[in-house]
C-alpha cells in the first residue's frame, strides 16, 4: 500500500477532527509537529514528503486519541499560559486562559501602592502555573506553592527548572497544612476544585485528575476550607483570591464576608462569567 504525503495525512486528519475539534486544522498542523519533531517552517517545507509506514502509525495513534476527546495539550505534553511554557501530563490540570484572570488581579492587587517585595502562596499549584507565572511577572517576590500531590510537585519543579523559576518554594500538603512554620503572606491564590459531583461538564474532562477538579458541598468545600482559614495566613491587609465556578460569585462573597474578610468583590472573566473573587484582611 502506497503511503500518504504528509500533506495528505494532514488532510485526512482535518476531515477526522473536524466533528470534534474547535480548531481542526491547527490539531491536525501540532499533532504533526509533535510527532514528527519538525517547527512550523519544516512542516509546511515536508509538506510533499511521502511519510514511512513507522511515521504514518505513529501519527494515526496520535490522531486516534486525539478523536477519542484526549486533550491536545496531553498528547503533546505541553501548554502554553501566559507568557510561559509548561509541561502537563495527566498528573495535573491542564491550565487554561481564564486562570490567567488570577494571575492579573493578584499582581494588580500588591503592586498598589508601587510594586515591591512581597510574599505569595499559590495553593494546590498543580502544573505551577500561577506561582510561574508570578515569579516570572515580579522577580523580587517571595513565591510558595503547594500541593497535596507529590506527582503535581513533581511536574511543578520540572516547570520551575525548565523555565528557570527555582527560586520559587514547593510544599507538600493539603492547604494549609503544607504552610506549617511558614510566616504570614502577602496574598493567597488559589484555583482549587469547585465542580460538584455529578456535574455534566466533567464529562469533557475526564483526561484530567478528578481530584483537582471535583469538590463536595456543591462544589464549595475547598473553597470554604480556603475562606475560612485564610484571615490567620495573611498580613494585616494581605489579600485572597480564589477562581470559582461561572454561578459561584455569590456564595464564596459570602464565605469571605463571614471569615471577616474585607474589599470583597468578583471579576468576569472575558466570556462574561464570573469567576475570581477576592477579599483582604483587615488593615488592623
Amino acid at each position: 500500500m502506497t503511503q500518504p504525503t504528509l500533506n495528505a495525512w494532514l488532510t485526512t486528519a482535518r476531515q477526522a477532527l473536524a466533528t470534534g475539534s474547535d480548531a481542526p486544522a491547527l490539531d491536525a498542523r501540532r499533532l504533526a509537529e509533535h510527532v514528527l519533531n519538525l517547527s512550523t517552517t519544516r512542516l509546511i517545507v515536508d509538506g510533499p514528503r511521502m511519510l514511512d509506514a513507522s511515521e504514518v502509525a505513529a501519527l494515526d495513534a496520535a490522531l486516534k486519541r486525539r478523536c477519542d476527546g484526549e486533550p491536545l495539550a496531553l498528547i503533546v505534553g505541553h501548554a502554553g499560559f501566559g507568557e510561559l511554557e509548561l509541561t502537563v501530563d495527566r498528573h495535573v490540570l491542564i491550565p487554561r486562559p481564564e486562570t490567567e484572570l488570577l494571575v492579573e488581579l493578584t499582581l494588580a492587587a500588591l503592586d498598589e501602592p508601587a510594586p515591591t517585595s512581597r510574599r505569595v502562596v499559590d495553593l494546590g499549584t498543580g502544573s505551577g502555573a500561577i506561582a510561574l507565572s508570578l515569579a516570572h511577572a515580579r522577580p523580587s517576590w517571595s513565591i510558595v506553592a503547594t500541593d497535596q500531590s507529590a506527582r503535581a510537585i513533581a511536574r511543578a519543579r520540572h516547570n520551575a527548572s525548565t523555565l528557570g523559576l527555582d527560586r520559587v518554594a514547593f510544599r507538600q500538603g493539603d492547604w494549609f497544612a503544607a504552610l506549617e512554620g511558614e510566616a504570614p503572606f502577602d496574598a493567597l491564590v488559589s484555583n482549587p476544585p469547585y465542580i460538584a459531583p455529578g456535574d455534566p461538564h466533567l464529562a469533557a474532562l475526564a483526561h484530567e485528575p478528578q481530584a483537582a477538579l471535583v469538590a463536595a458541598d456543591d462544589g464549595l468545600a475547598d473553597l470554604r476550607q480556603l475562606c475560612a482559614g485564610a484571615p490567620v495566613r495573611l498580613r494585616p491587609g494581605g489579600w485572597l483570591l480564589v477562581e470559582h465556578g461561572f454561578d459561584q460569585g455569590s456564595a464564596v462573597r459570602r464565605l469571605m464576608a463571614q471569615a471577616d474578610l474585607q474589599d470583597i468583590d468578583t471579576q468576569r472573566d472575558l466570556a462574561g462569567h464570573e469567576r475570581v473573587t477576592r477579599g483582604r484582611r483587615s488593615r488592623s
